[in-house]
């Protein structure tokens, strides 16, 4: 009798825990759409305007049904970052119903929806574990430890000599195009920031090694006078934020309120502030930059390719050397070349999408980058769901801006699919700190 009364309050609990998602989850689409249109007043290219507001309402409630499988779906990589391409199509559906561009706007909205939904199939239901027929030993993966940080110095040292400038975010653009390193240190710098350092850290942290795991953030912070990005300046924090709400939070509600919070925050940030020439710097940070300029740029990317020829996949690097391409310069040069609003790069939904094969062939290219997705769950699976979460802390940010090849390649995350792979499983058996 007991165990049957054990079994209903579980299943009483589980059904409470997905409502509440579903509430937050409804409840994050409708904070989106308030600071998209807050961020109109502050930035000229998203505008928004009243009369289009009902139809606008009407995307967002129809888009937010896609919401739903979140609140199905397991945990996994694929549900970490899908959630944060569910608020770029959520935001780009609600900028293309003002937007200033011409182009074929219906067209535009069902292929973006279309390329979410056939993204998020794959990433979010294909979850099974692979084979795995090698695991390195627990004495193995402290050499790997050992190797990561040896990796991070030697890196910080030699683009160092490249550049090494203490100055305030406000000014960073001032010495920014004047950077300059070697490709080497180039993908030296994005894969150890990215993936190296955060997976280094969630070992630790599974390894009640608070010390070692407090060095691998010294050492992300250390990157910022380097590189002279927010990205690298942020990293920490964002990685303790992250691991702070897992610790009181189930991961998908985590994955959730990573955005959901910082966006909600940005709104009581600009509420004393009417003057449109006042953008506090944190809603500027967040609300505009993190969240609405990913969308916007798939509102400029479908302006510029409507009238001028597709690349068919030729601005990945390697392959504008094989064949002929109509761009030279990278695609996010193109754009600051023509809009004048600094350098567009994009996510996968512009570039592997809109810019390679258009709008009609986008949502197969979007299902293409969701099964690689889905191959990274599948190599991630047995592993504590708060470790994947946290070892791919910067992964979903930088997928709103960049392309998938470029963040595979460039920021490491194929390093990290195989590092999930052949990490023991037995490290998180005794650690509590990071069970789901």
């Amino acid at each position: 009798m007991n165990s049957h009364v054990g079994i209903v309050e579980r299943a009483c609990s589980k059904i409470r825990a997905n409502l509440n998602l579903i509430a937050l989850l409804l409840l994050h689409t409708v904070v989106c759409c308030v600071s998209l249109a807050e961020v109109s007043r502050y930035q000229s290219y998203i505008p928004y305007n009243n009369s289009g507001l009902f139809t606008a309402a009407i995307i967002a409630v129809a888009l937010s049904s896609i919401s739903l499988l979140f609140a199905a779906a397991r945990f996994s990589f694929g549900y970490f970052v899908g959630f944060y391409f569910y608020t770029l199509i959520l935001g780009f559906l609600w900028i293309e119903n003002f937007t200033i561009y011409p182009y074929k706007h219906v067209l535009a909205g069902v292929s973006a929806a279309a390329s979410l939904l056939l993204f998020l199939l794959p990433a979010l239901l294909m979850t099974r574990p692979l084979p795995r027929n090698f695991e390195i030993s627990s004495r193995s993966l402290e050499y790997v430890l050992k190797s990561i940080l040896v990796l991070a110095i030697t890196t910080i040292v030699a683009a160092s000599s490249y550049n090494f400038r203490f100055t305030s975010l406000e000014h960073i653009y001032e010495f920014r195009n004047e950077l300059a390193f070697p490709a080497p240190i180039r993908y030296l710098i994005g894969i150890v920031l990215s993936v190296l350092l955060p997976f280094a850290f969630a070992c630790y942290w599974a390894l009640n090694r608070r010390w070692s795991a407090g060095a691998t953030l010294l050492l992300m912070l250390l990157f910022y006078p380097i590189t002279l990005s927010k990205f690298s300046f942020f990293a920490p924090a964002w990685i303790i934020s992250l691991l702070v709400l897992s610790k009181i939070f189930e991961p998908r509600p985590t994955a959730v309120l990573s955005l959901f919070l910082p966006l909600l925050l940005g709104l009581f940030f600009v509420v004393p502030f009417p003057n449109k020439d006042m953008t506090p710097f944190y809603f500027n940070l967040v609300n505009i930059r993190m969240v609405a300029t990913p969308s916007s740029a798939m509102d400029i990317y479908n302006h510029f390719f409507s009238t001028r020829p597709l690349t068919y996949f030729c601005q990945i690097s390697f392959l504008k050397t094989l064949t002929h391409c109509p761009y030279q310069d990278p695609l996010s040069v193109v754009m600051e070349h023509t809009y004048g609003f600094g350098n567009i790069n994009a996510s996968l939904f512009a570039t592997e999408g809109i810019a390679s094969v258009g709008l009609i062939f986008a949502p197969l290219s979007a299902l293409v980058c969701g099964l690689v997705i889905a191959f990274g769950n599948r190599l991630s699976a047995g592993l504590s769901p708060r470790f994947v979460l946290i070892s791919g802390a910067l992964l979903p940010q930088a997928l709103l801006n960049v392309p998938l090849t470029t963040v595979l390649l460039t920021h490491g995350a194929a390093i990290l699919f195989l590092l999930w792979y052949v990490t023991p499983r037995a490290i998180f058996r005794d650690s509590e700190e990071m069970e789901a």
